[in-house]
This record gives structure tokens, sequence and C-alpha cells, in this order.
């Protein structure tokens, strides 16, 4: 099927530039815009940020194993954007996601999804492309 018509190293070299978009796009927000990032901000960056190296360095190897490691990261890193998108679309109005505040206030959006919506594509194209890059 679609994962046998490609080899490894290709769904791993996919995985990473995802995640290595993903990484510049957060940096970029912070260094170049001067938004603060909030703590569950924090929580997916810690998630997102070794994956570009992991899944590099796996491509260069390829190793398809690194599934595990991948979506050790990859899942709770979604999980976490699932809740931040659900905390900025009102889901629950009182809860904070860091010391200064709440997420309501969506800050800056791209093709009408914010931080965290493409936090959760990033992080849901990455566990697909690993697993894809085993079944390879």
């Amino acid at each position: 099927m679609i994962g046998r018509r490609f080899s490894t190293r290709f769904w791993l070299a996919v995985a990473t530039a995802v995640a290595a978009v993903a990484t510049a796009w957060s940096l970029s927000l912070n260094l170049v815009l001067g938004l603060v990032p909030c703590d569950l901000c924090w929580y997916q960056r810690i998630l997102m940020y070794p994956l570009v190296v992991i899944l590099g360095v796996a491509t260069i190897e390829s190793r398809s194993e690194v599934y595990r490691t991948a979506l050790a990261l990859s899942v709770p890193g979604g999980i976490i954007a699932t809740y931040h998108s659900w905390l900025q679309y009102g889901g629950a109005e009182s809860a904070a996601c860091t010391v200064g505040g709440g997420c309501a206030a969506v800050q800056y959006q791209v093709l009408g999804l914010a931080t965290p919506n493409l936090s959760l594509v990033a992080f849901t194209l990455v566990s697909v492309l690993v697993l894809l890059a085993h079944r390879a």
C-alpha cells in the first residue's frame, strides 16, 4: 500500500522535516514576533524539539525502530496540543494554562489555525509518518 511504495528513509526524512518546520515555527513566534509561550506551549516544545535530532539520526541510519521513541514523544505532544486547542476554543473558560492567565486569547493564526492546532497537526503527521516508516 502507500507505506510500502516509499523507503523507510523517505518517510523518516519527511517526519524530520515536519518536526524541523514545527520547531522553526515555534522559535520564530517567540524570537521574531515576540510572543511569549504559555506553559502548555512549553510542554509541546519540550516534546517536539528532540524529535528533530532523533528522527534526523534515524533517517541517516535508516532505522525504522525509532517509531517507539518518536511515538513516546509525539503522542503525549498531540494530547497536550488537543487539550490546548480545546482550551483556546472555549472548552473551559476559566482554565489557565499559564501562571499569567488563560489560553482563551488566540494570539496568532495561520490559515485559520491557532498555534496549538498547528502543533496538533505536526504531532499527528510525525506519528503517522514514523508508523509508515516502520511499515515500509
